[in-house]
């Protein structure tokens, strides 16, 4: 645990291990209660702040979806003073009118996960509800779409993610039936995060970036691993300019509803908490302790 000034994080794919100005890189390997992040940290300064990159999948695409550890990742960030993450994440459309290589700002989750027991810090003796009407910092996608419009970006601000395991993509029904309920993207890993970063009290966006049309789009060539790598490679310059503008632009101070969101959520009383579970989440429950 640091009391370094708060930090900004990244988690990326392939290829978005830092930006052209990044100084003072270092490699950082954080062991937590949870077991083992993707992959070492790798943190640094850009534009006047602190910048720490987080491989989802770790170097080299080693991690199916459903072997990452979600816990373990939120837990790492928020231990090196993490306040606000933005989550670059490559997702299918299920609209007509999201293109591959297009940018979509998530503001809502639908849940289509089966580890949910693993989406949580809490238990253990601690009991906490947070509050996850609006699961997304309002104020850190309105940036991202300010400058992603900026750089002339294909930019739609606002949609439904919803969620699924993976690691294999929909059946054709099940592309379908999303789509009939209004899903906007799909994809395999960022609803866990935004659930933890909540938990966590750490502001979250994010960057959605389409890679393909699921397989709903009989006239489109199902998607394939093949299809999807191509058009993620092409996105990871465009994810790079937009969080080169926007890193420069969030506040320095965390102070959005989501820093406190803890206020009203824990229903145990103070003196009933575990003391190891209180060990364990000592990065997250730091200002009640």
């Amino acid at each position: 645990m640091t009391d370094s000034p708060p930090a900004i994080g990244i988690i990326g794919g392939s290829g978005l291990y830092d930006l052209d100005g990044f100084s003072n890189r270092e490699e950082i390997s954080v062991p937590t209660p949870f077991g083992p992040p993707s992959d070492t940290l790798i943190a640094g300064d850009f534009a006047g702040r602190r910048v720490v990159f987080l491989p989802r999948h770790g170097k080299g695409h080693r991690l199916l979806p459903t072997e990452l550890n979600h816990r373990a990742n939120i837990w790492a960030l928020r231990s090196l003073n993490v306040r606000w993450i933005i989550a670059v994440t490559a997702v299918g459309s299920l609209q007509e009118q999201y293109h591959p290589r297009d940018v979509l700002l998530p503001d809502q989750f639908f849940d289509r996960t089966s580890r949910r027991e693993h989406h949580t810090f809490f238990g253990r003796g601690i009991v906490a509800h947070v509050a996850f009407g609006d699961p997304i910092s309002t104020g850190l996608r309105t940036l991202l779409h300010e400058e992603s419009q900026a750089l002339g970006l294909r930019t739609h601000n606002g949609g439904t993610y919803v969620c699924m395991d993976g690691p294999a993509f929909s059946t054709r029904a099940e592309s379908n039936a999303n789509r009939q309920l209004g899903f906007d993207v799909i994809g395999m890993t960022n609803l866990p995060e935004a659930k933890l970063a909540r938990e966590a009290e750490i502001a979250l966006a994010t960057l959605a970036m389409i890679t393909d049309y699921d397989c709903w789009k009989v006239e489109e060539e199902a998607v394939t691993a093949e299809s999807v790598i191509a058009h993620l490679h092409a996105n990871v310059s465009a994810a790079k300019s937009i969080l080169a503008r926007v890193i420069p632009r969030i506040p320095a101070v965390p102070d959005a509803p989501e820093h406190r969101a803890l206020d009203t959520a824990i229903m145990t009383d103070r003196s009933l908490w575990p003391a190891s579970t209180v060990e364990e989440l000592r990065p997250i429950l730091r200002r009640f302790i």
